[in-house]
């Protein structure tokens, strides 16, 4: 890579737009992961297998779309507003079209037939093909906006912290609008989420273009004419023969199993559990305040100690909190509340520290390959986090299924203890494996990203 000097330098501008296009990204994606099951479980009436199987079948789509994109966006000339940000502006309307489209609970009372494809074709066109073609530019654009390392760690941090703005809103702002009581019960109310589904896909425009409009990209490919032909054959089969990369991939899909089962089961442990659905609103307060405390100890303790390393103690330690929560089975909401706050001290870490991970890998790529791809790679990061999102979606559904949830046994006792016992074992056995695939398996600790920094500061600087 070559840096641009003519630009203005990296600085609180390009934080603050990176940090808005993950705004953009999750006003859609979370609002998915967290109340997509719900929303065709208690308003559509579909089972929760058939909408695991749905989000399973769409990501064998993204084995393809992902990576087309990543090669895309690899191949794209550089024009004068960058390699990656102008899909920003080309893709921001029809990602949050889509995304509206999923939740239209005017076809509550069609056949099952028709909702279920229904869902299948509006979930594949925003997941699958609209998202795609925004993310992985957006994932991609980071090592374009500086090349230095601490600024991409910034940019992670800042990263984290526009997800986790936008998961308050969804997490704890949405619950207050679509739940209503009857007959002292908490209900999602249809109506009422289509219209949050609306007002999400719009902010979510909005932070797309304050993306593109604040950002800068400074840093450009140095192409080797001789690694052209560098096609997704053998980008795949690098991938298979890339110990940092596959070991990121079964990383993020153990990690998204834990998180997003964790956010998911949010909307069925408060209100079915404790008849308490403004507990998802503290709850996510809760997350929010574990996330910013993690953050302010995420970046020296990384510099010290290494992100690989930090990440895998954190989330051990995240999983052993959700264990005892397990044994525990407080009988008062806020106790569990506060057993989550703590679980997301240790997984708000992680959450600081996972973007700068990928381009750790990316860097160990052009080492490994001698080109770099960081549309591609991302591309491959991207497809692992859809597949954790699937295999969250997928096992949650299958899950409340086998202990027999359905709108009308919501509440009862057997239905409500499987609940409890989902929400917190599930998520804890998925962190942990996530901490021992970054102790164990994941080689880029700290000696040896220092190490690969070195070398490819004196590569560019030869270039």
């Amino acid at each position: 890579m070559s840096e641009k000097t003519s630009l203005a330098p990296f600085g609180i501008r390009d934080k603050l737009g990176y940090l808005f296009g993950d705004f953009g990204n999750d006003f859609t994606f979370i609002l998915s992961s967290t109340f997509l099951l719900k929303f065709y479980t208690d308003v559509m009436g579909v089972d929760a297998w058939i909408v695991g199987l749905v989000m399973t079948i769409a990501r064998f789509i993204d084995a393809f779309t992902d990576i087309t994109m990543g090669r895309i966006v690899d191949k794209f000339p550089r024009g004068k507003n960058g390699k990656f940000r102008p899909w920003l502006l080309r893709m921001c309307a029809p990602v949050a079209i889509a995304s509206f489209l999923i939740y239209q609970s005017a076809f509550a009372d069609r056949s099952l037939g028709f909702k279920v494809a229904w869902l299948f074709v509006t979930y594949v066109l925003w997941g699958s093909i609209f998202y795609t073609s925004i993310n992985i530019p957006y994932g991609s654009m980071a090592s374009a906006l500086s090349s230095d390392p601490s600024d991409r760690q910034s940019l992670s941090t800042y990263r984290t912290v526009g997800a986790t703005v936008a998961g308050l809103v969804i997490g704890a702002g949405v619950p207050l609008f679509v739940y209503r009581t009857e007959n002292g019960v908490s209900i999602l109310d249809g109506r009422a989420f289509t219209i949050a589904a609306g007002i999400m896909s719009v902010l979510s425009v909005v932070g797309y273009l304050l993306c593109y409009f604040l950002t800068t990209e400074r840093v450009k490919p140095n192409r080797d004419e001789k690694k052209e032909g560098y096609g997704i054959k053998r980008l795949l089969q690098s991938a298979l023969t890339n110990r940092a990369l596959t070991s990121i991939i079964v990383a993020s899909i153990a990690m998204l199993l834990g998180q997003l089962t964790l956010q998911s089961m949010n909307n069925y442990i408060y209100p079915n559990y404790y008849g308490n659905s403004t507990a998802i609103t503290i709850s996510s307060l809760a997350m929010l305040l574990g996330i910013v405390i993690a953050g302010a100890f995420a970046k020296p303790l990384v510099n010290r100690f290494g992100k690989a390393e930090v990440s895998a103690v954190s989330n051990l330690f995240a999983a052993l909190v959700l264990i005892l929560l397990f044994f525990v089975r407080p009988q008062n909401v806020w106790v569990f509340v506060a057993f989550s706050f703590v679980s997301w001290l240790g997984l708000g870490i992680f959450s600081v520290v996972s973007w700068a991970l990928i381009t750790d890998v990316i860097d160990y790529s052009e080492i490994k390959n001698g080109i770099r791809e960081d549309g591609s790679i991302y591309a491959i990061y991207s497809f692992a986090r859809k597949l954790g999102q699937a295999a969250a979606s997928a096992l949650t559904g299958a899950l409340l299924t086998f202990i027999g949830y359905t709108e009308a046994t919501a509440f009862d006792t057997s239905v409500r203890e499987g609940i409890f016992n989902i929400s917190t074992l599930v998520p804890a056995a998925g962190l942990l494996v996530l901490a021992l695939i970054l102790w164990f398996w994941y080689p880029l600790h700290k000696k040896q990203v220092d190490k690969n920094i070195a070398i490819l500061k004196e590569k560019h600087e030869a270039a």
